[in-house]
């Protein structure tokens, strides 16, 4: 029987978390174990031990109400938007001040690579592209060499990610940041670290205004929904 729960529970933690960073389950929606057992046509254990998994993750949370997707306070996003600037603009920083630092190319390049694909042909307006978006941040700040500054990006990253969903649910905002996340690398490995760093900048705030405005819409939609429903 273990033997049989053990992967069962890893396609439903996938297939769950897939719904999650996607947006197909909603913001206020309680995520039952026998109504999501019936949603992925199994028993009830593997849909408890996927979402022990995304608790730990930090991508639902339990209340009084249950266990829910998790949503950040609004008035906590402006506090995790600056530390993760500050995150990552230290990789620039530490080339900037250390002349003999620089960005490992074998590291980011390939992810570069990656982006050029993608400027070829931009995929379609898609909440998932989120992680997509964070590993190129990863790897940017990993080719800096400071892997505790990695550390730290990915769990700012698990608190923002179902918020950060918002940012791309347009053609305009995934075409930025694709060619945002281009310019970025370019300069990068040319060197130009000062106006990478204030790309870098740019390009993050940009998205931290986006989001915040996103969620707040859609945190009201949700509250009016409610109300209604009530």
């Amino acid at each position: 029987m273990a033997r049989r729960d053990g992967p069962l529970s890893d396609r439903v933690y996938l297939e769950l978390r897939t719904d999650l960073m996607s947006g197909r389950i909603q913001p206020g929606q309680r995520l039952g174990e026998e109504r999501l057992a019936e949603t992925y046509g199994v028993s009830r254990t593997p849909v408890r031990e996927a979402l022990a998994r995304l608790l730990a993750d930090g991508l639902v949370q339990r209340d009084a109400g249950g266990i829910h997707p998790y949503r950040p306070r609004i008035d906590e996003l402006a506090g995790l938007y600056e530390l993760r600037i500050t995150l990552e603009l230290r990789g620039i920083e530490r080339m900037r001040i250390d002349a003999s630092l620089r960005h490992d190319p074998d590291v980011l390049g390939p992810e570069l690579e990656r982006w050029y694909a993608l400027e070829k042909q931009s995929p379609e307006p898609d909440a998932g592209f989120v992680a997509l978006d964070e590993q190129f941040h990863l790897v940017l700040l990993n080719s800096a060499g400071n892997h505790a500054l990695v550390d730290a990006l990915v769990n700012v990253n698990a608190k923002v990610r179902p918020v950060r969903m918002f940012d791309y649910l347009t053609p305009d905002r995934m075409s930025a940041t694709i060619d945002e996340h281009i310019s970025v690398a370019e300069l990068v490995l040319d060197g130009e670290l000062d106006t990478a760093y204030d790309t870098l900048l740019a390009h993050i705030s940009e998205s931290r205004d986006v989001v915040i405005e996103r969620a707040e819409k859609a945190l009201s939609m949700a509250r009016m929904a409610w109300s209604v429903r009530d």
